[in-house]
């Protein structure tokens, strides 16, 4: 009879186990890095960006790569960087885009948790009010303006003001472009001066999130970085702690010593392209994969994950 009581309580412990491993419809095994693991007591979220392909660039197999990770470790939510659907947005709240490359991808139980997302310069090209609008119907897609603010405060009592921003409309090359007429329609004067007053708070984290990168290694590495003319001094007074972004197709960790910004780049949703590194890159790597963010009331903990479920590149922010 001891044996019985045993044996359930075996089959009962090992049921309540993590699931970190399933096998695709071809039968092949997939799962995540056991060097994927868990800050005791912190606050996890991910990051992901340039997404929206239908599946295609193994957008699909990213997907349930995180919901898989999701299972380890999982999410409080879900940050997205931009560029959600290529090539030119959604028409509507009823496009069929919202299906095929959102909500049929992104089906994992783990990843039914709160997303909160910014637009790209390829959601300008669209309608960009509707992915505001689809916050009314999705219980998970979270846009209620093209820029906004969210307070979390975490287990251990630290306080983490996240900043939205919508970095278009600060692309100065965008006003001489057909195709992103509709950044002409913003008040970017505005738009500063409410990052000025939002970030303009004692909290213990503070985190922007914007689609266009102010520095990189990557294809843009000779361009004209507008946005950080318009927003780094904005970082800089504020010291933010970390500016996530997306728009180059690759996984980036810059960090430039004299100033208090970590900058991370997560635009491997899909597509990928050739990157590399530059002054004050840390980490580069193209390939399909998101960032898993660990907060305590004393760091944060970055893990890069790509497609495999390989745990790329990790780093520490420690507060100052």
């Amino acid at each position: 009879m001891k044996f019985r009581y045993l044996f359930l309580i075996i089959i009962a412990f090992v049921s309540c186990q993590p699931i970190a491993e399933q096998k695709t419809t071809e039968g092949k095994a997939v799962k995540v890095s056991s060097d994927f693991h868990e800050i005791e007591d912190a606050y996890h979220f991910y990051t992901i960006g340039d997404w929206g392909r239908n599946g295609e660039y193994k957008q699909k197999e990213l997907a349930d790569m995180m919901d898989l990770a999701g299972r380890k470790i999982e999410p409080e939510f879900i940050v997205s960087t931009g560029d959600n659907f290529y090539p030119n947005g959604v028409a509507s709240t009823q496009d069929p885009y919202w299906v095929s490359s959102f909500e049929n991808i992104y089906s994992g139980h783990t990843l039914f948790c709160p997303w909160y997302v910014v637009l790209g310069n390829h959601d300008y090209r669209g309608n960009y009010q509707a992915q505001i609008d689809y916050s009314n119907i999705s219980q998970r897609w979270n846009m209620p303006a093209q820029y906004y603010f969210k307070d979390i405060e975490t287990d251990d009592g630290a306080i983490i003001r996240f900043v939205f921003i919508d970095t278009s409309p600060l692309n100065d090359e965008y006003y001489q472009e057909t195709k992103y007429v509709k950044v002409h329609d913003q008040d970017t004067t505005a738009q500063l001066a409410w990052m000025d007053e939002v970030l303009d708070v004692e909290v213990d984290w503070k985190i922007v999130v914007g689609h266009h990168p102010l520095y990189t290694g990557g294809k843009r590495v000779e361009d004209q970085m507008w946005v950080r003319t318009h927003i780094e001094k904005l970082l800089t007074k504020h010291k933010v702690h970390l500016y996530l972004a997306g728009h180059e197709h690759d996984l980036q960790h810059i960090k430039n010593d004299q100033l208090p910004t970590h900058h991370i780049i997560s635009g491997a949703g899909s597509e990928v392209r050739e990157t590399g590194m530059m002054e004050h890159s840390v980490f580069a790597k193209a390939i399909q994969g998101f960032v898993a963010s660990s907060i305590t009331q004393d760091s944060i903990y970055n893990q890069y994950v790509d497609v495999d479920g390989n745990v790329i590149y990790a780093h520490t922010v420690k507060k100052k």
